[in-house]
């Protein structure tokens, strides 16, 4: 029994415990046939006995022995089918091996538990009253024994009971071990595959992360440089235009200038799209997490150190840098009219007007913007700015700002490029207007640019006045 339950155990939904798959049923099919032989000729002697006392022929018996010894062959298929044989056969006083497998088969199958004591039962009163009958017969043949009158009944029920309980019991045990097993591979499995998609789903958070950090350090640096760099070649320009004492040398110094701040927008283009490229970048993790923290710390660098203006630098109408923004702080409205000025001092007109009183309330006590949206209404004017220097020279600029309830909105036009003028040459990457568009977004927003039926161009921005609390997870 032990070696018949083991390979029950491994063998009868055909999933191995050990070895190949074909090798298992391969197993278990020799397992099945030996069982098949040994029944097969158990029920054969059986058979020819029964034959015999019944004065039948006695090859019919051997024949119907070896009929129902075969069926076992079908024991995983069909276990109902195999006991139904082992009980019709009780009669006859064969089918002990037939009915002992059967009733494992079964108990270790799938079959509901119902129909398992129903068969169950039928086996034990079958066996029962074979047994009895049987046994009564021994006694009678037998005149010099004479038992108690419980001794046929206790030893008949024994009897069924050895002969059905075990091969029952361990069927049960068996089966339900297995079903155990099946539950915790699948379990298993299915853990296997939500680690799996959750290491998936982090490695996608954690690259959409480094991906944002390299869009907002490019955004920051783009934002930071690009405005005072720019102001630097158009301030070169105005240097070669007013230069009286040494033309020439101021000429060339100028032109130095203006080809140094060429070159610097040129490699800050080129660093933002190195940031700005996520794919085809195999670099470590540590490397990846110092990148950031350096190139932050090169932006605060630049931000707070502010070059003091030249000697000459008032006098000759070039205006000094705006002040280095503080630490963990950003520009502020208030600032606004002082990079108007900046660009004034460029030479380029432009007129600043500011509508309702700050926080949007009529009486002016409404709450202050957040640092946030005060900065990204800055950057907005800031960058749009830039962009007249650099596309529009000459042309006439307008700054509206306007505060209303429970917003900020920004408006930025200018005019066509005046006849004459020359332009500046500053190379362009494209990413102002990405980063003006991401900022404001970026805080609930919506944002709109385009060209003006004028020949000018417009950039336009209305900001919440409370910028989303951002999202965790």
């Amino acid at each position: 029994m032990t070696a018949t339950g083991a390979s029950e155990g491994a063998g009868v939904r055909g999933a191995p415990t050990a070895g190949p798959w074909w090798w298992a049923r391969r197993r278990s099919a020799v397992l099945d046939v030996s069982l098949a032989v040994v029944s097969g000729l158990e029920c054969a002697v059986e058979g020819g006995r029964f034959a015999a006392n019944a004065q039948l022929p006695e090859a019919l018996g051997l024949l119907l022995g070896l009929v129902v010894g075969a069926v076992l062959l079908v024991r995983r298929r069909w276990p109902v089918a195999v006991v139904l044989v082992a009980i019709a056969v009780l009669p006859a006083e064969m089918g002990g091996l037939l009915g002992m497998v059967g009733l494992y088969t079964l108990a270790a199958s799938d079959v509901p538990r119902r129909i398992i004591a129903l068969l169950t039962g039928m086996t034990m009163v079958g066996g029962v009253l074979t047994a009895f009958f049987a046994m009564r017969q021994d006694v009678v043949s037998e005149p010099a024994f004479h038992p108690p009158a419980w001794f046929l009944p206790v030893m008949t029920m024994a009897v069924c009971l050895v002969m059905t309980a075990p091969p029952v019991l361990w069927g049960l045990y068996v089966g339900a071990r297995r079903r155990l097993v099946e539950s915790l591979r699948e379990r298993a499995d299915g853990l296997e595959r939500e680690l799996s998609l959750l290491a998936d789903r982090a490695e996608e958070r954690a690259e959409w992360a480094r991906n944002e950090e390299r869009t907002r350090i490019a955004r920051e640096m783009h934002d930071v440089v690009a405005h005072r760099v720019s102001l630097m070649v158009v301030h070169s320009a105005a240097l070669q235009a007013i230069a009286l004492k040494d033309p020439e040398k101021a000429s060339k110094n100028a032109g130095l200038v203006g080809d140094m701040g060429r070159q610097a927008l040129t490699e800050l283009r080129e660093m933002l799209g190195v940031l700005r490229t996520a794919e085809g970048s195999s670099v470590r993790r540590a490397p990846a997490s110092d990148a950031p923290e350096r190139l932050a710390a090169v932006a605060a660098q630049a931000k707070a150190k502010t070059p003091a203006a030249a000697p000459g630098g008032p006098a000759a109408g070039v205006p000094a840098p705006a002040p280095a923004e503080p630490d963990g702080e950003g520009p502020c409205l208030a600032e606004l009219a002082e990079l108007v000025g900046q660009s004034r001092a460029a030479g380029m007109a432009v007129e600043l007007s500011v509508e309702g009183p700050a926080g949007g309330d009529a009486d002016g006590t409404g709450p202050d913007y957040g640092p946030g949206v005060e900065q990204t209404v800055f950057r907005v004017v800031q960058e749009a700015l830039t962009n007249v220097h650099k596309h529009a020279p000459g042309a006439q600029a307008r700054v509206r700002l306007a505060h209303r309830a429970g917003e900020v909105a920004v408006q930025v036009e200018n005019g066509p490029s005046a006849r004459g003028a020359t332009d500046a040459g500053l190379p362009s990457g494209g990413n102002g207007l990405v980063g003006m568009r991401e900022r404001v977004t970026a805080l609930g927003g919506a944002f709109v640019s385009g060209p003006t039926d004028a020949g000018g161009f417009r950039v336009s921005a209305v900001v919440p006045a409370v910028a989303p609390a951002p999202a965790t997870g």
